[in-house]
């Protein structure tokens, strides 16, 4: 099969008109794209003319000849969508003061940088059209900026939109201008908006002002982050290179507008694709190559160092060669060596390695089909880090120790940017040329709530450390648990010895814990996957309350039959335990505490609790991912507690056909537990608070008017009487903003419970931010939280206490954790059934935590 019959077979979508590639010189009307070439890629923005005077190309800035600020009919960049998405305003309570003031004030420095304005500041957006129609962009801006009415103002132009900070004397300006061949081109420029500064789209003109002022301090952009190739940091033992460089962001704040950055870094490997694919021939043999490699090398993102442009590898063609010949937009042929001699003075050495395949889509047209392009192997460098990768524990860690920077090291480089845009004498005419002013950075005061206690069976503790106490479970007694009297245990002979061993350690724990355990049934097995499959059900009892499997490796056919059997087709709690895990010398105490809680959860019992004021509250956990195997499949998965003390939980999971990540069951998973919470409590919840995770950049508003009105229904209809009062909070763990402390004339992480819901929050907005958990090294990330819909009006006070609460109720880490336990819940949940199960689990385990 060729590689367009491939890409084909997995669903792209091809025009008839789309640029080929992939065919020989002799196949008649093939043209061929290659991503480096600016001739070629007139879709993407670069497109080559040599119809203009050098004169007129002078006047071009490449930022304007490359950039898409809008879509043709003024669509906004996705990122920017949920700017425009208001949820303050229809909520009361908060709608004069969303601040709260309990908890110790503490002073705090941001990674946010004052950017200021004149006061009367707008942004002037024209609409431009040229008589004749001109097809070339830069062919457009060249004639557009040539003009003196334009020569001297700020401005930016995608080739159909104009932005201007100086309003033009008329309305309509009308322009004419001749080209080389003696063309006369009409121009109308219209004025069609004047834009506050806290627009979206001026929001989005600031970022790509931004983005040439970061190509004038020597930085590239790979995504949407800017990188400095020059400065490396080398791994050399690993044969890994990590960029450094910046994400950064322009967004209105509550009172100012406010340019935030925070560290960032590429991981690149010293590897082509080409030395890849020689290492996978060599290991796995020929027969079976091509589709090991496509299946080991297609969804990674390479990037090509002679342009240091980042594409994703949609297939492998093998039946083009680098000797094969593409055809060029003027019509010429011209094989792959000879481009590459003559464009970059590259020298391909491997004449026969095949042609790898990308996919260009538009940038000014979602709808637009995508274009193909042709990398060579040999050209191309492998990113980011494989699942074997990150599977080296040792790898793992130098990659770690140079990327986790320490507090004072991310404010040393935050600093260090921030002096290089203000030196800059370019950086800084392109700000002064907008009326822009790049200021200090930014401090503002938080507040750090009072620390929880935890409650036990038979005592109330002050842990001793707030962030981890997992030292003191063993002398802990449990809130609730069941006798584990009836159960499997399958390992192999090999681990015969040390499994007698664990299952001793387990009970001694235990015991100390509250939780009684009774010798299990053991049967010894092969070494292999089937065996261990075949064990279970030979010698399945539907009275066991456990399955317990001592795996020989973590070869992940191992996991995935067990999980897949045991959670769907023959329904009953399992816990798979590595042998090497159990060999860790020192560590076997340690280890069967934490087997002994998750086993205790898989029961359905309860491990700990903290104090709940409200009374018959529910909380939600809402998350949503991708399958592994099929990526049109989305796995929503649904978490709510069933009892006051917010100890039990139902939990559900699904998988349903979409192109976006918003959930369309929400109402039948309400509906199951509100049903769920009338069973155990003969009533229904006063009230429900959702926290809903997995949202991704421009969702807001599909949230707000299609997940929202489904969980309204599902608890409208579950009563006749008072239905209960609703909460929804969007929960997003990452963040670009940072807040350090500033303790002896240096920055230290914020104490745990540190909150900030003024000045770094938005306007349009009931939100805030949460640090809930400790960083030994490193620099925290605070979680930041959206309430997008509250019937319950709680204050904000409380509703951030109580946030800050329910991270210390996730069961599978004696500690605080980032975000509210439903929502880790819903993230185990939906990432078991992603990886490993690929179905729905079945509805008997819906009452425990199986999938811990």
């Amino acid at each position: 099969m060729s590689g367009r019959a491939r890409v084909r077979a997995r669903g792209i979508a091809r025009s008839p008109s789309a640029l080929e590639v992939g065919r020989p010189q002799s196949s008649q009307g093939s043209t061929s794209v290659d991503p480096s070439n600016n001739e070629a890629l007139s879709n993407c923005g670069f497109v080559g003319t040599s119809r203009i005077s050098q004169q007129y190309k002078d006047n071009i800035s490449s930022d304007d000849a490359g950039c898409t600020f809008m879509e043709r009919g003024g669509k906004i960049r996705r990122d920017f969508l949920d700017l425009g998405v208001c949820t303050r305003e229809k909520l009361t309570h908060v709608r004069d003061c969303k601040t709260g003031s309990s908890g110790i004030p503490v002073k705090l420095v941001t990674n946010l940088f004052s950017l200021d304005l004149p006061q009367d500041w707008q942004l002037y957006q024209y609409h431009v059209t040229y008589t004749p129609h001109l097809e070339s962009r830069r062919m457009r801006t060249a004639l557009l900026y040539s003009h003196r009415e334009l020569s001297n103002k700020a401005k930016a132009f995608d080739g159909v939109i104009l932005f201007l900070s100086q309003k033009l004397e008329e309305k309509v300006t009308e322009l004419s201008s001749e080209t080389q061949r003696g063309e006369t081109v009409k121009m109308t420029v219209t004025l069609t908006r004047e834009l506050p500064a806290s627009s979206p789209v001026c929001l989005q003109v600031f970022s790509i002002i931004f983005r040439k002022i970061f190509k004038k301090l020597s930085m590239y952009q790979i995504g949407r982050n800017f990188y400095k190739p020059s400065e490396p940091v080398e791994i050399p033992q690993h044969n890994l290179s990590l960029w450094p460089g910046f994400t950064i962001s322009v967004s209105q704040f509550e009172s100012r507008l406010l340019f935030s950055a925070d560290v960032s870094y590429k991981i690149l490997r010293n590897e082509t694709v080409l030395e890849f694919m020689t290492a996978l021939c060599h290991q796995t043999g020929m027969p079976g190559f091509t589709q090991t490699c496509e299946k080991q090398l297609i969804g990674f993102i390479v990037l090509t160092r002679y342009n240091n442009k980042t594409y994703r590898i949609n297939d492998i063609d093998w039946s083009v060669k680098p000797t094969h010949t593409f055809q060029k937009r003027d019509g010429t042929e011209i094989t792959y060596v000879d481009y590459y001699k003559q464009q970059y003075d590259i020298t391909l050495s491997d004449l026969n390695q095949p042609m790898l395949v990308s996919l260009l889509k538009s940038k000014r047209n979602d709808n637009a089909e995508p274009q193909m392009a042709h990398l060579i192997p040999e050209l191309c460098f492998l990113t980011g880090l494989s699942s074997r990768v990150t599977s080296d524990f040792q790898l793992m860690k130098v990659v770690a120790e140079e990327m986790r920077l320490s507090p004072l090291g991310r404010q040393q480089r935050l600093a260090r940017l921030a002096d290089d845009i203000n030196r800059n004498k370019d950086a800084r005419f392109e700000l002064e040329n907008w009326g822009l002013h790049f200021g200090c950075q930014m401090s503002l005061t938080g507040r750090v709530v009072p620390s929880e206690k935890i409650l036990m069976q038979d005592h109330i503790c002050q842990p001793a450390s707030a962030a981890d106490w997992s030292k003191d479970m063993r002398t802990w007694k449990i809130l609730s648990t069941q006798h584990l009297n009836n159960w499997l245990t399958i390992c192999s002979d090999r681990a015969e010895n040390v499994t007698e061993h664990f299952l001793s350690c387990l009970r001694r724990v235990g015991n100390s814990m509250g939780f009684k355990v009774d010798c299990p049934k053991i049967i010894k097995v092969q070494e292999t996957p089937a065996a261990f499959l075949s064990a279970i059900q030979k010698h399945f009892d539907p009275g066991f309350q456990l399955v317990m499997c001592i795996l020989p490796s973590n070869q992940q056919n191992y996991y995935d039959s067990i999980k897949k059997y045991l959670s769907s087709d023959c329904p009953v709690p399992s816990q798979c335990v590595l042998v090497r895990t159990l060999n860790k010398q020192g560590m076997m105490m340690n280890v069967a505490t934490k087997i002994a809680m998750q086993m205790t959860c898989k029961l359905g019992g309860e491990l700990w609790a903290v104090e709940i004021p409200l009374k018959s509250l529910m909380v939600v956990g809402i998350d949503v991912c991708k399958d592994a195997f099929n990526k049109g499949m989305l796995v929503v998965g649904f978490v709510a507690s069933i009892n006051p003390r917010i100890t039990r939980w139902f939990s559900r999971c699904i998988l349903q056909k979409t192109t976006t990540d918003v959930a369309d069951c929400l109402k039948v998973f309400m509906i199951g537990a509100l049903n769920r919470w009338y069973k155990h409590n003969h009533g229904l919840p006063a009230r429900v608070i959702v926290y809903r995770d997995g949202v991704g950049d421009g969702q807001l508003k599909t949230l707000v008017e299609y997940e929202v009105p489904q969980l309204l229904s599902s608890v409208a209809e579950a009563s006749s009487n008072v239905s209960s009062k609703l909460s929804v909070i969007v929960v997003r763990k990452r963040c670009m903003q940072r807040f350090f402390t500033e303790v002896n004339r240096t920055v230290q992480n914020p104490p745990l419970g540190t909150v900030v819901d003024s000045e770094a929050t938005r306007p349009e907005c009931y939100d805030f931010y949460l640090i809930s958990q400790a960083s030994c090294r490193g620099t925290v990330n605070p979680t930041y939280y959206n309430v997008i819909y509250d019937d319950n009006g709680l204050k904000p006070d409380h509703m951030q206490r109580l946030t800050f609460k329910l991270c210390h109720l996730y069961y599978n880490w004696p500690g605080l954790i980032s975000i509210p336990a439903p929502c880790q819940y819903a993230h185990k949940l939906t990432f078991l059934v992603a990886q490993s199960i690929h179905k729905e689990p079945s509805l008997e385990l819906a009452n425990s935590l199986f999938y811990l």
